[in-house]
């Protein structure tokens, strides 16, 4: 039987952490929500979700500052980011190291889940 997707979600919005958990369940795939990049590094070391959706602004660590901590370490897998400050040059940044999405907040259910499918569909193929 194949193993349920877990997909990390990294934000520091309870709010947020919380709705997409709720849809990510809703999709048939498993959630674990950390608060910040500094507690998905400590609580998920050796244990890397198929995909991560990740704020881009948080405290400590920003989203993209995580990203170029799990490149630096050799843990690759797709990061959806969310904003709701976009800017060009952080999407640039991010999608150049690898990011799979770059979206505005509020985005919508659909805008996501395409997001997630896809990143999802190519990650399996690697």
């Amino acid at each position: 039987m194949a193993k349920t997707p877990v997909i990390a979600i990294v934000d520091d919005d309870e709010g947020v952490r919380t709705s997409l958990a709720s849809l990510v369940r809703s999709l048939g795939y498993e959630a674990h929500a950390y608060e910040s990049g500094v507690d998905f590094l400590q609580e998920a070391s050796g244990n890397d979700p198929e995909c991560m959706i990740a704020d881009v602004q948080m405290p400590a660590m920003s989203g993209d500052e995580l990203q170029a901590q799990l490149v630096a370490s050799g843990r690759r897998f797709p990061i959806i980011f969310m904003t709701a400050f976009p800017s060009e040059t952080v999407r640039q940044r991010v999608m150049a190291a690898g990011a799979h999405c770059y979206l505005g907040k509020p985005s919508s259910g659909d805008e996501i889940i395409r997001c997630l499918e896809e990143a999802l569909a190519g990650h399996a193929r690697q």
